[in-house]
């Protein structure tokens, strides 16, 4: 299998397994990803979902290979499906943390920032190198990319198709935290952990507040998270945690998504 995945305690855990290939994107890759996903989806007992790599590299972007053997009608799709997948990842209701043990190149970039954490290994390298091949970015690279690290800084980089190291994509606002190559999963566990002890209602709401919010005015941002503090007010899990502060102990909320 390209993709393999598994739901343990909660998480959902995703991982990339073409090694030989650096973890290229082909159309089986898509395919076994967007199952990963519908899981996720109509799971009721995940909590949160973490997207890694096996081998060097987290995913080294497309099948050139493929690709190179493809008419432009194939092209077109492929690279559809990969970007509706990731649009898709970005609207799962729990959280998805990419957890990037090495190259996160191209497509495999593009998966990284359409993730909602990011957490990087020392050796993770990032970067759109598609200008090299004389392509662009088709999945929404170029998009998030200057959302996520400004205007200069991905034209920069689109238009040389420079790698950058995990510290600079720290700096520039693309990785949550960077972390020796040998405590990555232990990061990613503690971040786990945190997140599945709150409310998994007001955690669901919380990314879709700050994803939605992203893409609109602050004006309507502002409004449509009003909306969702309402309807998180609403919930059984803001009277236990109400109650649990008063009481000046640990909240009890729900193991389920039991509202979604």
């Amino acid at each position: 299998m390209a993709v393999e995945f598994e739901e343990k305690d909660g998480v959902v855990w995703v991982r990339f397994n073409r090694p030989e290939a650096l973890n290229a994107i082909n159309e089986q890759f898509v395919k076994e990803f967007r199952d990963a996903v519908e899981y996720a989806k109509n799971s009721r007992t995940a909590r949160v979902m973490v997207v890694t790599g096996e081998g060097k590299a987290f995913c080294a972007g497309a099948d050139i290979k493929m690709f190179s053997e493809t008419d432009v009608f194939r092209a077109r799709r492929i690279i559809e499906d990969l970007g509706a997948l990731l649009e898709s990842l970005e609207e799962l209701d729990i959280p998805v943390v990419a957890a990037i043990n090495g190259y996160a190149l191209g497509g495999g970039c593009e998966i990284a920032m359409a993730c909602d954490i990011i957490i990087a290994s020392k050796k993770a390298r990032f970067g759109q190198p598609e200008i090299n091949i004389g392509i662009i970015p088709g999945a929404g690279g170029t998009q998030r990319f200057a959302r996520l690290i400004g205007w200069k800084r991905a034209m920069e980089l689109s238009l040389t198709g420079d790698h950058i190291s995990a510290d600079e994509a720290y700096r520039f606002g693309l990785v949550n935290r960077v972390v020796p190559h040998d405590r990555l999963m232990d990061a990613v566990n503690g971040l786990v952990e945190k997140i599945k002890s709150k409310s998994p209602y007001a955690v669901m709401l919380v990314k879709h507040a700050v994803n939605r919010g992203f893409k609109i005015s602050l004006r309507d941002g502002i409004m449509y998270e009003r909306d969702l503090f309402t309807i998180a007010f609403a919930s059984p899990d803001s009277r236990k945690g109400f109650l649990a502060f008063v009481e000046r102990r640990q909240s009890n909320f729900e193991k389920e998504r039991k509202w979604v």
